[in-house]
């Protein structure tokens, strides 16, 4: 037993870095005024400036304008207005027909799900065996009546990174906008809306070591999007609410410190935790794409085990890893993404997520193959879903 969690469910949420920290202090203790405009108090439009300083921040970190960037609650709020926003806004003038993957987080699969209640036609895509998309068959599910495609940049459960360059050509080349959910992307994948051909852009602090409660929507200039948050006049008036300015200014002082050579770190532990698994313990499967991936993912299928028994073992042992996404976790259903790719029930439920972050080690990886390798031995030879430990029995 170690006495501190090694903490690897990063994409669920992170550790906030004390430096985002020192950054939003300011605006909780000395000017916690809301936002006003020049014509308001000074506390007013000292915390006005901070939150547009923030919102000009990300923004150019995007590529894009500051009136192109939106805050909100976070990326289930940020998904939920890209997609029905869109449809209120274009439902009864252009068409009924969206289009998403099969893998979508929930944020985008259920807010589709949602509309399909109100008479809209959603196609949903299917992906191969690694979670990609097949271009050409989007490219034929697109209609005439079709306004929307939303595909995912990265996933949240596999890490598979789809291509949206060649994604945004062909919705724009149909006239179709194009949502993309950057998530567990953002900072740690190049993304560029003038490279890009994206009209909306889902982004959240929490999988970055920033605040929770604090995301952000990219919404293309002249992109039509209606708002369904109704209340006062705040961010142009996209979103009714008061702005939460220590969150926004937290969200962009974290965009602010992650690093390429952060990046780097990240995929070398995954790549280091990935072939040590692989060495060390028999019947494992990747699941998603062997390269083109988040570089902060690794999910395994641990066969013969049950994913939420390993979770607990390796809980009770000090390591804290998921079975699936943030959103799944409370849900006994397998998943819809190990599914999606192919998997059967069995796989799903014996899929692990691992998600590093910066507080993670080359230490806290050799630690946790360490421990994963002893419970899996452990748990397979009282497993009822097939081999015993005669699999470790032969290797050795």
């Amino acid at each position: 037993m170690f006495n501190k969690t090694i903490y690897m469910d990063n994409a669920a949420a992170t550790r906030l870095d004390e430096r985002v920290l020192e950054a939003m202090i300011p605006f909780f203790f000395e000017n916690y005024s809301v936002a006003t405009s020049e014509f308001g108090y000074s506390l007013g439009i000292e915390a006005k400036e901070a939150l547009e300083k923030a919102r000009s921040s990300i923004a150019d970190f995007l590529g894009a304008n500051s009136d192109e960037l939106i805050f909100t609650s976070g990326s289930t709020e940020s998904s939920n207005l890209a997609i029905k926003g869109v449809a209120l806004a274009l439902g009864s003038k252009l068409g009924k027909h969206i289009i998403i993957s099969e893998i979508e987080d929930f944020p985008v699969l259920r807010s589709a799900k949602s509309l399909e209640k109100q008479g809209f036609e959603v196609s949903y895509l299917p992906v191969d065996e690694v979670g990609l998309i097949n271009t050409d068959e989007l490219e034929n599910l697109i209609r005439e009546d079709t306004i929307l495609v939303s595909i995912q940049h990265g996933n949240q459960e596999i890490g598979t990174l789809q291509d949206i360059k060649k994604i945004g050509e062909i919705c724009k080349a149909r006239g179709v906008l194009f949502h993309t959910d950057a998530t567990h992307t953002m900072t740690r994948v190049p993304i560029d809306v003038k490279e890009i051909s994206v009209d909306l852009i889902t982004i959240s602090a929490h999988t970055i070591h920033g605040p929770k409660g604090i995301g952000g929507l990219y919404i293309r200039k002249g992109t039509s999007i209606t708002k369904i948050n109704d209340g006062g006049f705040q961010e142009f008036n996209y979103r009714g609410g008061l702005e939460n300015i220590p969150g926004a200014v937290g969200f962009a002082k974290a965009i602010e410190l992650v690093t390429p050579e952060e990046n780097k770190q990240l995929k070398k532990m995954s790549r280091l935790l990935i072939d040590k698994i692989f060495k060390e313990i028999p019947d494992v499967t990747l699941n998603g794409h062997p390269q083109n991936r988040i570089p902060q993912n690794v999910n395994i299928t641990f066969h013969y085990v049950e994913g939420e028994s390993l979770t607990l073992h390796l809980d009770m042992n000090g390591f804290a890893v998921s079975t699936g996404s943030a959103c799944f976790s409370r849900s006994l259903e397998a998943s819809h993404v190990i599914r999606g790719i192919g998997g059967d029930h069995e796989r799903a439920h014996g899929s692990i997520r691992f998600t590093l972050g910066r507080y993670n080690s080359i230490e806290d990886i050799e630690k946790m193959v360490e421990a994963i390798t002893r419970v899996v031995k452990e748990l397979r030879i009282i497993s009822p879903l097939g081999k015993s430990n005669s699999v470790y029995d032969a290797k050795q």
